[in-house]
């Protein structure tokens, strides 16, 4: 609040004040000499301030305030010229408040990068300031640490964590002599870095400039006020202009001026504004100012990125498949229990797994894990490694299911954990990084708010990002963007409308700063993002987007009603004054009282609807349980496609076991989960989305899946007892295929209401 416009509000009241004190104890000299000061000392402010913008090819509002200020103080109507003095200081200062960025450019940026570096020198380590770094040097990184400058890998290699520069999620495994870029953090234990560039010339300071270039050449945004500024102007000057001529009084003229000072322009707009952006930090949305709240409430086209954004950036184990005797349940506790020592990005996600089974842990003995390629240990007197099929098994042959297993994670960007006992593979676990529930219900209110284009645009590959583009029903996928690239697609597309860039990394920070309004996911301290963004949503909550633009479009649309119903009331006014039927000082005072009703209005903008569902501790509990369940039997459902494609290279002893296996799980886990949703969360549902109601399709679809599961059981009992033949195979086959289809979809759109029931959407 230390700004020259709030020191001279409060130098206008203050005046204001003093001069109507004085006025009331009849000392009408001195209180004339005090409106005149502030009347003067305003004026001299405001004039200077609209000379420059007029010098500038800018014509604003401001400029009626102005004539309307010296004709007061030429005709002596001191009052009337302190009541619009400090009118407009209010208005400035107001504005000055709704346009505060409350960003410190790029500090968090700044901050993040490493400012310490480890140089080793023969056996000796010495900490050293990152500008000090010279090529050539040994630097050592530790876990956690984010490297500091460009370099080659030294012997052992390293895992890095790079979805901050490249939008990829998964770990990235460098062995020694490959080069590796500034900027990404440190995922697995310390290596060694032979220095290829300095600090200021890395990958990471290139990246800080890149963020500089852009936010430099962003437009700036017209006020909104100002939009009207030229056609207000003109119709007060020419209605004074004929009060003075035809009547011949020069009072009229002041007083068409007075009742038009542009108080309702001036205030109406800032007031709204910081209204919308108050409503918004309550929902954890920092809009930073007045520009970026229009911009964004004209936004027409979305880019978005992929990772942490549209995805969650947390790997989820979405399928287990035993190559051997083990079940499912076996590998997944085995490996689980391994993983527990280790510091791979990968193990939080199968200890989550084990948990969602309930499976008992035990503790590993002999563990060993090389860095980036896996972990082994002895768990109840076996030896199990988990990692690379290379490290797992090194000895074991690339079978046909294997094949299809490494074919079918290169085709949809799922990571393979192989998982071996005493050196023979027994399965494999397929990670993803899934699409975040609440993405595709958010992306279709967008579309309903008049957003025409949304695209993705990612570092990741083209084939898992065009998978993902699929999902979500994006207009156009852009992958394996680099940062200066994501910069070249905001340029790009801005031609097709206001754009908007929605990220959390690193890498998204150039495009951030360059697009009409650039939105970041801020939960996940990517601080870079943060700062190069207008609008930064504070809880992990994709949903916020939509609040975000709801909320601009509502504040914009009460704004312009404010000026427009504020410049109306005045027109009316200025008529009556030029034909003389209220003078100077009252103009004034009925200016006020049209101020106070614009602002008012402009006050609505504190409340309205938010796309988030109103909780209630029954409704999230619930919504926590079945999302659980969900992320329990997904893995399970995922197995009905392996059991598939290798019907044919069992024993029919083993396949028949496998079938009675998945029967079992489909009558007394599944087939119970859908009864249980749809009478317990059905009816929330129901009652949360009246007039939007999904459940009677979900409900078809549960009929269609007790359908599926009835039919199985059939065929499974109908089985001879040695196990199916080759005829038995293609109708099995079929209902496995058509049972994996039916509930991947179902349990998409259930997780995507659940995230509404959790207060999440």
């Amino acid at each position: 609040m230390s700004h020259p416009k709030f020191f001279l509000l409060g130098a206008a009241l203050l005046g204001l004040a003093a001069g109507l004190v004085m006025r009331g104890f009849d000392a009408q000299a001195a209180s004339h000499v005090t409106f005149a000061a502030l009347t003067g000392l305003v004026l001299s402010i405001a004039a200077a301030s609209a000379g420059r913008r007029l010098l500038r090819g800018e014509l604003g509002v401001d400029v009626i305030a102005v004539l309307a200020m010296a004709g007061a103080l030429l005709l002596g109507q001191y009052l009337a010229g302190a009541v619009i003095a400090v009118m407009l200081t209010g208005g400035s200062a107001l504005e000055q408040y709704a346009i505060a960025r409350a960003r410190h450019e790029l500090s968090a940026l700044i901050s993040r990068a490493p400012r310490i570096a480890h140089r080793r020198q023969g056996r000796e380590f010495t900490d050293i300031p990152v500008d000090q770094i010279s090529l050539g040097d040994a630097l050592v990184v530790k876990p956690g640490e984010v490297v500091p400058v460009d370099g080659i890998i030294g012997s052992g290699g390293a895992v890095l964590d790079e979805s901050s520069l490249t939008g990829e999620s998964r770990p990235v495994s460098l062995a020694a002599g490959m080069p590796v870029r500034s900027g990404g953090s440190n995922a697995g234990g310390p290596f060694e870095l032979r220095v290829t560039a300095t600090a200021s010339q890395s990958t990471y300071a290139g990246i800080i400039r890149l963020v500089q270039a852009a936010e430099a050449s962003k437009a700036p945004i017209v006020r909104l006020a100002d939009r009207y500024a030229l056609v207000f102007l003109i119709l007060t000057l020419v209605l004074a202009l004929l009060a003075w001529l035809l009547e011949g009084s020069a009072l009229r003229a002041l007083a068409v001026l007075v009742v038009a000072t542009p108080c309702p322009l001036i205030l109406a707009a800032p007031t709204a504004i910081i209204a919308g952006v108050s409503r918004a930090a309550r929902l954890g949305i920092i809009i930073k100012g007045g520009a970026p709240l229009e911009t964004l409430a004209r936004t027409r086209v979305l880019l978005l990125d992929k990772t942490g954004t549209a995805t969650s950036a947390r790997p989820e184990v979405v399928a287990v498949e035993s190559f051997g005797d083990a079940s499912s349940d076996e590998i997944v506790r085995r490996a689980a229990s391994v993983e527990q020592l280790s510091v791979h990005p990968y193990a939080p996600a199968i200890l989550a797994e084990a948990r969602n089974r309930q499976l008992a842990l035990v503790f590993p003995l002999k563990v060993h894990e090389r860095m980036g390629f896996g972990i082994s240990g002895e768990v109840d007197g076996r030896l199990i490694a988990v990692g690379q099929r290379a490290f797992a098994a090194p000895d074991a042959a690339r079978t046909g299911a294997v094949r299809s297993v490494e074919q079918r994670a290169a085709a949809d960007g799922s990571a393979s954990v192989f998982v071996a006992i005493d050196g023979a593979l027994a399965g494999v676990l397929v990670l993803q990084d899934p699409i975040r529930p609440e993405v595709p219900r958010a992306l279709r209110s967008l579309r309903a708010l008049g957003i025409s284009h949304i695209h993705l645009v990612t570092g990741d590959h083209p084939d898992v990002a065009e998978l993902v583009g699929d999902v979500l029903g994006v207009d156009r996928v852009f992958a394996e963007r680099a940062p200066d690239e994501k910069a070249d697609v905001v340029r790009r597309v801005r031609s097709e409308g206001v754009t908007a860039m929605v990220g959390d990394g690193i890498n998204d920070a150039p495009a951030l700063a360059l697009a009409d309004v650039g939105i970041a996911m801020g939960a996940r301290g990517a601080t870079a993002a943060s700062e190069a963004a207008d609008v930064v949503l504070l809880s992990d909550r994709f949903n916020g987007i939509v609040d975000a633009i709801r909320i601009a479009q509502r504040t914009r649309r009460i704004a312009l009603q404010s000026v427009l119903v504020g410049m109306g009331l005045s027109v009316i006014a200025m008529g009556f004054a030029a034909a003389g039927y209220i003078a100077p000082i009252d103009g004034a005072l009925l200016q006020e009282a049209i101020d106070v009703l614009v602002i008012l209005n402009a006050l609505r903008a504190l409340g309205g609807r938010t796309v988030a569902a109103p909780s209630s501790p029954e409704m999230t509990g619930l919504a926590q349980s079945l999302a659980r369940s969900h992320r329990a039997l997904r893995p399970k459902v995922g197995e009905l496609v392996a059991l598939a494609v290798h019907l044919d290279a069992l024993q029919p002893g083993e396949a028949r076991q496998r079938l009675e296996q998945v029967h079992r799980m489909l009558e007394s886990e599944l087939l119970p989960h859908e009864d249980e949703e749809q009478r317990t969360a059905y009816p929330l549902i129901e009652k949360l989305l009246a007039g939007e109601n999904p459940t009677g399709p979900l409900v078809q679809t549960h009929y269609e899946i007790r359908r599926l599961s009835r039919l199985y059981g059939r065929l499974v009992k109908q089985l001879p007892p040695s196990g199916p033949t080759t005829e038995d195979l293609p109708d099995i086959r079929r209902l496995l295929y058509g049972l994996h289809a039916i509930l991947s979809l179902h349990f998409a759109q259930e997780d995507e209401l659940y995230a509404l029931l959790d207060g999440a959407a």
